[in-house]
C-alpha cells in the first residue's frame, strides 16, 4: 500500500539531467529508513507518480515496482550510475552519419539536396537503443497489478502532439478518474506503453517523434515538456493532497549572476537557451502560481473557501543547487568521439571553465562521469534539507511515536 495522505511525486524533464532526480530519491529512501526502520523499505511513499520526458522514464520504472519502492530506486540508480550514451542513442560513426550528419547537411545546404538523395533523417540522433533499454528497465505489464493491489493510485506521463498542437497527459489509475480538458491541454486515460515513454522523452529536433493513439486517432508526439504550461496540474487532477517535486535545473539564478559576453551566440548556445525554456521555465512558473494561490486561500474565511473548488496544497521542491550546464562542461570529453564531432558542428567545444555549449550538452551527456556527479549532487541537496523532508512526510512525527512505543513495551526477560 502507498502512504497517506495521497502524495504525488512529480519528475520534470531534462534528458540526462534526470540523473539528479535519482540522487534525490536515494537520499529520500535513506531518510525514511532511518526514521521508520527497515519495514519502510516495502511501502511506497507516493500514491501518484507523474513524469515528463526523461522524468517519465524514471516515473514509470518506479511505478512498475511500487510494491518494493526502495529496491526500485536502487535498480534505476544502478542504470544511471553505469550509463553510456549508446544505451539511449546511436553514438557510433555510422549511426551519427545516418542521422545527425544528414540532418545538419539539410540545415546548411537545403532540402533540395535531401530530396535529390531521398534522405529523410528525422532528428539529430537516433534513439532506437532507448527502446531496448525501456523493455528491460520498465516492465509496464506489472503496472495493472500495482494499481489493483493499491500499491499505486495513478501513473501519468505527458507528451506533446505535433499533429494537433495540444499537450497530452496519458494516465492509468486504480479507480476511474474522469479526464479533464483545459485550453490546449488534454487528459487521456488508458493502458500506458513504452511508446508513450519514447514520445514523452523525444527531445525536439534531437530525437524522432513517436506515433501514438489518442482520442481514437493516430498522431505524432514529442517531448512532454513542450507546451507544458502547468506541469503540476496532472498530479492535482489525479487527486494529490501534497506534491513532492524534483526539478532538473535551478529554480532561479543567484542575485548578481552575470554571464560574460563572448560574441555572437552559437547554435548550441541558442539551442541550450531554448531547452531551458522548454524544460525548466514552466515548472518554476507553475510552482510560483501554486504558492500564490495557497497564500490567497489562506486569507479567505471558511465561508468563502466552501464556495471555491480550489484547495491549498502542500508542496516541497528540491532542485539543483549548482548549474548543471557548468557540470556538463567538465564532462564534454566523456561523450563518444562521433557525438563530440557532431556537436562541435553546432558550437559545443572546450572543457571546464572554457567549455562552450554546455547547456545543450547537459541534456545529451548520458555518460557515467556526468550522471554520477548529478546523482551525488541530488543526494547532497536532499540531505541538506533533511528536516524539511521529514516534516513534509511527517516521518519525524512517526519516528517519535515509534520510539515512544518501543519505550512503552520493553523486552520481557524470561527467568
Amino acid at each position: 500500500m502507498h502512504e497517506t495522505p495521497l502524495t504525488a511525486l512529480v519528475l520534470s524533464g531534462g534528458g540526462a539531467r534526470a540523473a539528479y532526480q535519482v540522487g534525490v530519491l536515494r537520499a529520500l529512501t535513506r531518510m525514511r529508513r532511518e526514521a521508520l526502520g527497515p519495514a519502510a523499505r516495502m511501502r511506497n511513499p507516493f500514491g501518484i507518480i507523474c513524469g515528463t520526458s526523461a522524468g517519465a522514464v524514471n516515473a514509470a520504472a518506479l511505478a512498475c515496482h511500487a510494491d518494493r519502492f526502495e529496491a526500485a530506486v536502487e535498480v534505476v540508480a544502478k542504470v544511471w550510475q553505469n550509463f553510456s550514451a549508446e544505451q539511449v542513442y546511436r553514438a557510433d560513426s555510422l549511426g551519427v552519419m545516418r542521422s545527425g550528419a544528414q540532418w545538419l547537411t539539410m540545415l546548411s545546404l537545403g532540402w533540395m539536396i535531401a530530396r535529390w538523395r531521398r534522405a529523410r533523417p528525422r532528428s539529430l540522433l537516433d534513439n532506437a537503443p532507448l527502446a531496448v533499454l525501456l523493455q528491460r528497465l520498465v516492465p509496464l505489464e506489472r503496472l495493472p497489478q500495482m494499481l489493483r493491489q493499491r500499491h499505486l493510485h495513478a501513473l501519468a506521463v505527458t507528451a506533446s502532439s505535433y499533429t494537433s498542437g495540444e499537450h497530452y497527459t496519458f494516465y492509468d489509475a486504480a479507480e476511474p478518474i474522469a479526464p479533464w480538458l483545459r485550453s490546449q491541454r488534454v487528459a487521456w486515460p488508458g493502458r500506458l506503453t513504452q511508446a508513450h515513454l519514447l514520445a514523452s522523452s523525444a527531445i525536439p529536433f534531437v530525437f524522432p517523434a513517436t506515433q501514438l493513439q489518442a482520442q481514437g486517432q493516430a498522431g505524432w508526439f514529442g517531448d512532454g515538456s513542450m507546451r507544458q504550461t502547468a506541469p503540476l496540474s496532472s498530479a492535482v487532477h489525479l487527486g494529490a493532497q501534497r506534491l513532492f517535486v524534483i526539478g532538473a535545473g535551478r529554480m532561479a539564478e543567484p542575485p548578481g549572476h552575470v554571464v560574460a559576453g563572448n560574441g555572437y551566440p552559437s547554435l548550441a548556445q541558442i539551442a541550450g537557451h531554448a531547452m531551458a525554456s522548454i524544460f525548466l521555465d514552466a515548472l518554476a512558473v507553475d510552482i510560483e502560481r501554486m504558492r500564490r494561490i495557497n497564500r490567497t486561500l489562506a486569507l479567505l474565511p471558511e465561508s468563502a473557501l466552501a464556495d471555491t473548488p480550489l484547495r491549498p496544497l502542500e508542496v516541497l521542491v528540491i532542485s539543483p543547487s549548482q548549474r548543471l550546464d557548468d557540470i556538463a562542461g567538465r564532462h564534454l570529453g566523456a561523450l563518444p568521439a562521433p557525438v563530440r564531432g557532431l556537436l562541435r558542428g553546432v558550437g559545443v567545444s572546450g572543457k571546464g571553465a572554457q567549455a562552450r555549449g554546455g547547456a545543450l550538452a547537459s541534456y545529451l551527456l548520458f555518460e557515467a562521469p556526468y550522471t554520477r556527479e548529478l546523482m551525488a549532487l541530488g543526494e547532497a541537496d536532499a540531505q541538506a534539507r533533511r528536516d524539511e523532508v521529514l516534516r513534509f512526510f511527517a516521518w519525524d512525527t512517526m519516528a517519535r511515536a515509534r520510539r515512544r512505543q518501543h519505550v512503552a513495551t520493553p523486552d520481557i526477560c524470561l527467568p
